[in-house]
């Protein structure tokens, strides 16, 4: 999965963006990325959230809503074939379907998600239409894309020659095993954003891990856990290892820590201390957490060091490494 990280960074550093030219990255060490007190700002998880920054920010600066912002965020990873993470391009399960997970939450508490959908290029636009024309707020499998084609989406296939390339170069390696929940099968983009308003929302979304059993749902598409969002806090994404997040009901986790007097930074440190307290695994595997409240204050924390997050407010759209527990 080295290729994975090798390319966020690579087209991190190669392309200049809307809003500040080529990202800053920064060296490891205890972020605390303050804004305080500004507004919009979006923030997103890894390198390729600079470019899903830019496209929300377009709708932000323009005093477009949130929710609008989020949603056409994270919908450029999912487009893009070279990010095999997130949406056409994303590595399959084991048995070489390409099945993603997404969800939408928007300023009034409202929330739509789908998980294990095939042959969508947007699942976040199925999420966001499961919360505005469904009285659920989670649909699934065959269902999901029977929803998804009554409701305009067309179908395709999401496997790309170089994710095929690459699952059949697994199975004569790997003899079928799921077993590769490790540092480097991860890459969720999740975004939360604040308008100028001062609404927030959040999207998140994914292929999930590669190589899973088929019909394996992550934490990406269940409220809580992936994302959240409260109006009246701010809101959390999380990245990852899905059943780790899952566990501990993350973003809502802290959501809940902000609420309670938490910055953003002590939130997701505290997140990522009961990840290590709860799970004795930890070691093995990757889990990193973003949150913004409602002063426009950042904070991110992970596992494993080479977390990056995106951030743009103020005219600016940077790229950060953020501290670690595991050092």
């Amino acid at each position: 999965m080295s290729s994975r990280r090798d390319f966020l960074k690579k087209s991190a550093l190669a392309s200049a963006f809307l809003l500040g030219g080529i990202p800053e990255i920064k060296a490891s060490g205890k972020t605390k990325t303050s804004t305080t007190g500004k507004k919009p700002i979006v923030i997103s998880t890894w390198g390729f959230g600079v470019a899903a920054n830019e496209a929300a920010w377009k709708v932000l600066s323009a005093g477009g809503r949130a929710l609008d912002a989020v949603e056409q965020g994270v919908m450029v990873p999912e487009a893009d074939p070279k990010v095999n993470s997130v949406g056409y391009g994303g590595l399959p399960d084991r048995d070489g379907h390409v099945t993603l997970d997404a969800s939408i939450m928007d300023e009034n508490g409202n929330a739509g998600s789908v998980g294990c959908l095939e042959h969508i290029l947007h699942p976040i636009s199925v999420a966001r239409k499961v919360m505005e024309k469904t009285p659920h707020v989670m649909i699934v499998g065959e269902g999901a894309l029977q929803f998804a084609l009554d409701n305009g989406f067309s179908k395709m296939d999401l496997l790309t020659p170089e994710a095929k390339a690459a699952w059949e170069k697994w199975k004569k390696e790997n003899n079928y095993s799921a077993k590769n929940i490790d540092k480097a099968n991860h890459d969720t983009i999740g975004m939360v954003a604040i308008d100028s308003t001062g609404n927030v929302s959040g999207a998140c979304t994914t292929s999930g891990l590669a190589w899973k059993i088929h019909g394996r749902v992550g934490d990406s598409p269940i409220l809580g856990a992936g994302m959240y969002v409260d109006n009246e806090v701010g809101g959390a994404c999380a990245t990852g290892k899905g059943e780790a997040c899952m566990k501990i009901c993350g973003s809502m986790l802290i959501v809940e820590l902000m609420r309670n007097g938490k910055t953003p930074q002590e939130a997701c440190e505290e997140a990522i201390k009961r990840v290590v307290k709860k799970q004795s695994d930890y070691k093995d595997f990757q889990l990193g957490f973003l949150a913004l409240n409602k002063n426009g204050d950042v904070g991110a924390y992970s596992l494993q060091k080479e977390f990056t997050y995106a951030v743009a407010v103020d005219g600016e759209n940077k790229l950060h490494t953020s501290d670690y527990y595991c050092k």
